[in-house]
């Protein structure tokens, strides 16, 4: 009895977990370059983009050739801003646009 709540309680809990938004960026030390992104799912995007990379199908063609040059270990992925949970989700995409104006802006990355 006690197991059938705690799968229910770990049900619950993972449906009300709250994805963490914002914005990221990925550098290529060897290359002195850097890309910045936003996302609405930060903790997957890190997976998503080095998938796409290391398959050659990433939709940034000078992403890609610096990947491919330089290889998996020569890049870092780091949030740098994430919003706040109480955000209206009405504004959210609005907000991670600005933002990532700014933060591509502020650390010179390619959007």
């Amino acid at each position: 009895m006690t197991e059938l709540l705690n799968k229910r309680q770990l049900r619950r809990d993972f449906k009300e977990k709250k994805t963490p938004r914002g914005i990221y960026t990925v550098r290529c030390a060897a290359a002195g370059l850097a890309w910045a992104g936003a996302s609405t799912h930060l903790n997957s995007e890190r997976n998503s983009l080095w998938f796409q990379l290391r398959n050659g199908s990433h939709l940034n063609r000078k992403l890609q050739e610096v990947w491919n040059a330089h290889g998996e270990a020569a890049f870092e992925f780091a949030a740098v801003e994430t919003l706040d949970e109480d955000v209206n989700p009405l504004l959210v995409k609005d907000l991670l646009r600005e933002k990532l104006q700014h933060w591509a802006k502020e650390m010179g990355a390619t959007i």
